[in-house]
């Protein structure tokens, strides 16, 4: 599925949704249906433009550990072209040698939080194409904020100096069809499940219908968890002055790009 909202550019891909083990009918029977749903979504709409192919990489792209964005857009631009890489099947697996590995031994400086959904489709290292040390990852089903969630995010921001917060959503979520489903259907998931389902209602576009409210939703959840967070006191501080940005991002399992969302 895919959305008409506009969208700038980045590039990621989103997990597959494996079919439940058999079970008794009823919730289960649900979220099976769900996660079919947003499969078939996933193929029907396009996002907007993607990042600028022709942008040159960021100096210090092929660097060892030691080279890091320390702005917002220096972290933005090397996700950019770690993802054209990995879409464009050039992925140079950077900061993995043997000289890295022992680099990183005396400590971490990551340019970026992504948090993710839990997607296996979606790992943010390959579809960036950055290695050890680069990234530091969270993800919750549907990019869902708890207070683990919540805590690791302001770790990477306020102990390790990150300047870049990148929420990213994807095609086909299954998590978001999932709590799309329910809310229409108002039948209950299993326990956990209808947790992460409860997070995600407020961000369900009422205005669309059948898998276009599912793909509106995608974004509309990924843009919820960036104010959410941007509005967190500790990280708020932090935009204010420049030395932080909060994106929200989309990553097409289509063509494995990621696109940031305005």
């Amino acid at each position: 599925m895919q959305s008409n909202r506009r969208t700038s550019a980045l590039l990621i891909p989103a997990p597959a949704v494996p079919a439940p083990a058999p079970a008794p009918p009823g919730r289960r029977a649900l979220l099976r249906t769900a996660v079919a749903a947003t499969a078939a979504a996933g193929s029907v709409l396009a996002l907007g433009s993607a990042f600028p192919a022709s942008a040159a990489p960021e100096a210090g792209d092929r660097s060892e550990v030691g080279s890091r964005p320390t702005t917002p857009q220096e972290a933005l631009r090397r996700l950019a072209a770690g993802n054209r890489r990995w879409a464009a099947q050039r992925q140079e697996h950077p900061h993995e040698t043997p000289s890295a590995r022992l680099q990183l031994v005396a400590g971490q400086h990551p340019f970026a939080v992504v948090l993710g959904c839990v997607d296996s489709r979606v790992p943010p290292e390959l579809v960036f194409d950055q290695g050890l040390g680069d990234l530091l990852t969270v993800r919750s089903a549907g990019e869902v904020l708890d207070e683990a969630v919540l805590g690791s995010i302001a770790y990477g921001v306020l102990e390790l100096d990150v300047p870049l917060v990148l929420v990213l959503g994807h095609q086909s979520c299954g998590a978001v069809g999932a709590a799309v489903h329910a809310d229409e259907s108002g039948e209950p998931l299993p326990a956990h499940v209808q947790y992460l389902a409860d997070q995600i209602r407020p961000a369900i576009d009422r205005t669309r219908q059948g898998a276009a409210r599912v793909d509106a939703t995608i974004d509309a959840q990924a843009r919820r968890t960036r104010q959410r967070l941007a509005e967190e006191p500790d990280l708020a501080r932090r935009v204010a002055t420049g030395r932080l940005a909060v994106v929200a991002a989309r990553y097409e399992l289509r063509d494995q790009r990621v696109r940031t969302l305005s």
